[in-house]
């Protein structure tokens, strides 16, 4: 190859001009051009610099003043899981028993006799009763449709009676380790919650769908990830989750970064098997191992100190990844001595000690390296856990939506005391411990605008903390949006990669309506994703 050809190659295949870019590049935090050679950032900054990377066949897009930023990384998602969602019942925004009941009702006309009806996402505390949702409630319109419906949290679920007679759940059958069957106080019948452990009774009798609906899923869920800037997501979920992504790969049809975090009890199963664990590529990768302490709040699993407050005879549970006693450190110590990321749910400020404990302990008795373990949500945390986590380098995987959802009840279950350090943001960055940030979709939207609001204003979406709830806890606007950018990034080693506009890093990034910074906060979520760029390529554009 001469030279006039080595030349050619590296002139720009796109260019973005007349742009205000916030680069999260320290050295050089703002730009008004970008030019894109295959798939990577070629140059930036001022246009007379930019100007010369263009060649005969180079494409411009004039930005017109449009506010652009590195593209959005979600750290916390379940996402193939999101992308069956997308076409299944709704019951997120129900908001009566009334409503509850007419949407499954509804779902039950749409589908043959014996079709499972499941996923759904509701949210109890949007009833006006704040009741949880009884069997008797959709046994009479659902006679031949066995139902399993998630809440929010997914540490919830709930079942009609076809789904108790198929799972041969009756007031005789015990809770598992590491779940509750809700029973009837007088009858000890099952109303219809199962929670934690108690919902895989259900779950391992509904069929798994099949390979094609898992696909149709996977490009759903990725254009619906494009309409919202999101260029790379985490996805807690199982390993074969990787078929999918390679499927789409090799069919040129993968346009997200995806980086799969499977479940840490099954650490044996890959280590002897020799299962490709490492397996990478830039478009996807497993990023490491996934367990669980305890529930969720919204359930009352999440695992305490002390007694909730609106429930004295619980202080939550440890589920099923804990048992039998030891195990979860046992694990962790392997993963440790195979040079694995491990990343742990923990929700309760018990929980969040205990999982501080075994990382501490695993640490110390093993090779000085680079970590950067995770603690999946840390939402209740105690102020020494805090420091803790700091002197660690622990990162904490956060999802800053939940503050302005839950905090509209959290208190009432737990006192206020224990709400001073939930999702304590600020006290974390202050204790310098890395903030990465995500959704947990479905369980929150996929959606960083909103999470970067949340996280900025801590105003509850009932509009009665319009200071802020736990307003001490609050982060300014580029530390929120590092949160969703570079952090994220550091958080899965891929900092040097992507994560901020830079020369030769991976060029994606969301093109906004609105310059976050000359706006006011609560008008974040008003600001329109005009266009999302993957690998330099336009993959939305409004």
């Amino acid at each position: 190859m001469n030279q006039m050809q080595r030349s050619s190659d590296m002139k720009a295949g796109l260019i973005l001009k007349n742009g205000q870019f916030w680069t999260l590049d320290p050295a050089h935090p703002s730009a008004e051009a970008v030019a894109i050679h295959k798939g990577r950032i070629l140059e930036k900054g001022s246009w007379v610099k930019v100007r010369h990377c263009a060649g005969k066949d180079t494409r411009f897009i004039d930005l017109e003043g449009a506010f652009v930023l590195p593209g959005f990384i979600d750290c916390h998602t379940h996402f193939l899981e999101g992308g069956l969602r997308l076409s299944s019942v709704s019951l997120r925004n129900a908001g009566s028993k009334q409503e509850f009941v007419k949407r499954i009702k509804e779902e039950a006309e749409k589908l043959e006799k014996g079709e499972w009806i499941t996923n759904g996402n509701w949210d109890h505390h949007q009833f006006d009763s704040n009741q949880l949702p009884q069997k008797e409630w959709v046994d009479r319109v659902t006679p031949e449709n066995p139902v399993c419906v998630t809440c929010k949290d997914m540490h919830m679920a709930f079942v009609n009676s076809l789904a108790l007679k198929i799972a041969g759940i009756t007031k005789n059958t015990s809770d598992p380790e590491g779940g509750k069957i809700e029973k009837a106080p007088q009858t000890k019948e099952p109303t219809g919650i199962l929670k934690d452990a108690a919902v895989d009774l259900v779950m391992k009798k509904i069929p798994k769908p099949g390979h094609k609906k898992k696909v149709n899923a996977a490009e759903k869920a990725m254009e619906y990830a494009h309409k919202r800037g999101v260029t790379s997501v985490h996805e807690m979920g199982p390993m074969n989750h990787l078929e999918i992504y390679e499927e789409l790969y090799k069919n040129n049809k993968l346009s997200l970064r995806i980086c799969v975090y499977p479940p840490i009890s099954l650490i044996d199963h890959w280590l002897e098997s020799e299962t490709n664990i490492k397996q990478r590529n830039k478009f996807y990768k497993v990023g490491g191992l996934k367990g669980f302490v305890d529930g969720s709040l919204g359930s009352s699993t999440a695992l305490f100190f002390e007694s909730y407050t609106d429930d004295a005879e619980n202080k939550g549970i440890l589920v099923s990844d804990m048992f039998p006693e030891g195990k979860m450190e046992q694990r962790i110590q392997k993963a440790d001595e195979a040079g694995l990321q491990v990343a742990v749910h923990a929700i309760g400020d018990r929980a969040n000690h205990i999982i501080l404990n075994i990382y501490e302990k695993v640490m110390k008795s093993g090779q000085k390296r680079d970590r950067r373990w995770r603690i999946e949500h840390a939402q209740h945390l105690i102020f020494d856990d805090i420091v803790r986590m700091g002197e660690l380098d622990v990162v904490a995987s956060v999802q800053p939506y939940h503050v302005v959802d839950d905090g509209q009840w959290a208190e009432k279950k737990i006192g206020s005391a224990r709400v001073r350090y939930t999702y304590p943001f600020r006290s974390l960055l202050d204790n310098r411990v890395k903030l990465a940030f995500g959704s947990d979709w479905t369980v929150a939207p996929l959606d960083p605008l909103s999470g970067i609001f949340s996280a900025v204003t801590r105003s509850t979406l009932d509009g009665k903390n319009p200071n802020g709830w736990g307003p001490e806890e609050k982060i300014n606007l580029h530390e929120a949006i590092k949160g969703y950018t570079i952090n994220a990034a550091f958080t899965e080693f891929s900092e040097n990669i992507k994560g901020s506009i830079k020369k030769g890093k991976q060029a994606d990034m969301v093109v906004l309506s609105k310059n976050l910074f000359e706006i006011n906060p609560f008008d974040i979520t008003k600001a329109q994703v005009l266009m999302t760029i993957f690998n330099g390529r336009i993959v939305y554009k409004k």
